[in-house]
């Protein structure tokens, strides 16, 4: 277990591996676990990063904001704090849309974007992550954070194939807060990556899972429309956590993608 301290409190990550870096992001709700067996994968070539953003896993809950430009900044800061001057940033769902936002706002920090089920427009989320960025809601949710917890146990087998996922959930669920919950699921919700997209200048994959019920699975057309070097993987079984839906082929793919030279301007 591995930190360091922001100007805006402690950023947990986890690192495994050798060779060049790579930075792995979690979506809502999430954290670094997601990428354990990713990391381990990608480890034998690789020196892979693992964060928790701010109000997520165990980093610092203690800011007023949570928002996906907040997180941004996070990235930066962690990048410079460990000295990697740049690197690839492999980002799922809303860590794949600070990813692009990254490549965005600090382009000479970012080699390749990879996102996975990620939103490029707020529209695209499932109606019940919408509501959940609204305060009544989530204060209600957090008021009864019992009977939340069991829904999502029970809906999680609609989430994601892998029996693990239930627990790993509730885990992660167990570490937030009121406040990072509602924050950052309702900036995610006004998020419109569209009109900056064909700013970035780096390759980006866009990996989708078509039974996403999450994220609208839809939403690679978007990012293949206004990403000038863009690569898509589709893949026909897989929900929203496609890593662990599809895991082999997910893996493979996205080393593949890594371990193309890209030309340096």
């Amino acid at each position: 277990m591995s930190s360091i301290t922001t100007d805006q409190g402690i950023v947990h990550y986890e690192v495994f591996g050798r060779g060049r870096p790579v930075i792995l992001l979690h979506g809502w709700l999430g954290s670094w676990g997601l990428w354990q067996e990713t990391m381990a994968y990608l480890g034998k070539h690789y020196r892979t990063y693992a964060l928790d953003f701010w109000g997520f896993g165990e980093s610092g809950k203690k800011r007023e904001t949570y928002a996906v430009k907040d997180f941004v900044s996070l990235v930066n800061q962690f990048m410079e704090q460990l000295g990697i001057v740049s690197a690839p940033l492999v980002g799922h769902s809303m860590g794949g849309t600070v990813g692009l936002s990254v490549a965005i706002r600090y382009p000479e920090r970012v080699l390749k974007v990879v996102v996975v089920s990620s939103p490029i427009t707020g529209s695209s989320l499932a109606w019940p992550l919408k509501l959940a960025g609204y305060r009544p809601i989530a204060f209600l949710l957090f008021n009864i954070m019992g009977l939340f917890r069991l829904g999502v146990r029970f809906a999680a087998p609609f989430i994601s194939y892998d029996p693990r996922f239930p627990k790993m959930m509730d885990r992660d669920l167990s570490r937030t807060t009121v406040e990072s919950f509602l924050r950052s699921i309702a900036s995610l919700r006004r998020t419109d990556l569209r009109p900056m997209l064909s700013n970035i200048q780096v390759p980006v994959m866009g990996m989708y899972g078509d039974k996403d019920n999450i994220v609208h699975p839809k939403q690679w057309k978007l990012l293949a429309e206004g990403a000038s070097q863009n690569h898509t993987e589709l893949f026909p079984k897989a929900k929203h956590f496609i890593m662990l839906d599809d895991p082999k082929p997910f893996m493979y793919k996205l080393k593949s993608f890594l371990d193309l030279k890209t030309s340096v301007a």
